[in-house]
């Protein structure tokens, strides 16, 4: 899952990008307001994380700018700003949930678990298909109730299939969904990553549609 961080205090910006990347997820940074509308307007984020405190333009404009556009992806909001009222103006303006900080990144992430599944329509932080298992949470995959280890691409590749399972995702959305800024992308990348999957899981997991991208049928 790719995940944008708007966050302009430098030490705190760094500690979340590297425990975010530790924890399996693509991330881009970025440290004001401005930068950040840019970038939701332009990059399929599947969650955003927000600091209301940003300069250029407060975090609640960029989240009232975000809706009124029509972007529906869950905003978290991080904020040293505990009073119940600014926790009700962050919710009303379109916020899916509100962290104070200081903060326990745990927490955190387990929040961030949370909004992105029930994005997708999920009940439970597992994703089940046939005799797959996919944890979320302890990144973990089970095949025939047998632990594989996969590299993070590869998990993150395999959790992007499984969960919108029935439709065909593009190379270039994958990609997306892989890679963060500044990452070095070859080419052939997507189809290395296919490759591995169905050399783990079966040829017959994930099907090419040739000329638009790959899928796998919805069980």
């Amino acid at each position: 899952m790719r995940i944008l961080l708007v966050e302009d205090d430098p030490l705190l910006g760094e500690g979340l990008f590297s425990g975010l990347e530790r924890e399996n997820y693509s991330v881009d940074w970025v440290k004001n307001g401005e930068i950040a509308l840019t970038a939701i307007e332009s990059t399929p984020y599947d969650a955003v994380i927000l600091d209301l405190g940003l300069p250029k333009m407060s975090g609640i404009e960029v989240l009232q700018q975000t809706r009124s556009q029509g972007h529906d992806l869950p905003v978290l909001i991080l904020t040293a700003q505990d009073a119940v009222s600014n926790r009700i103006s962050g919710l009303d303006a379109g916020a899916d949930d509100y962290l104070t900080k200081p903060f326990e990144f745990d927490e955190l992430c387990a929040r961030l678990r949370a909004l992105t599944r029930r994005s997708r329509g999920l009940a439970e932080q597992k994703i089940c298909y046939k005799n797959i298992e996919i944890d979320s949470a302890a990144h973990t995959v089970l095949y025939d109730n047998e632990k594989i280890d996969i590299s993070r691409r590869e998990f993150a590749l395999l959790e992007e299939l499984l969960s919108s399972a029935g439709r065909v995702l593009s190379r270039s959305h994958l990609e997306e969904k892989l890679y963060s800024w500044g990452d070095e992308v070859d080419s052939n990348a997507i189809e290395v990553h296919i490759h591995h999957l169905r050399k783990r899981f079966g040829s017959d997991l994930i099907k090419t549609v040739r000329g638009v991208g790959y899928i796998i049928a919805k069980e």
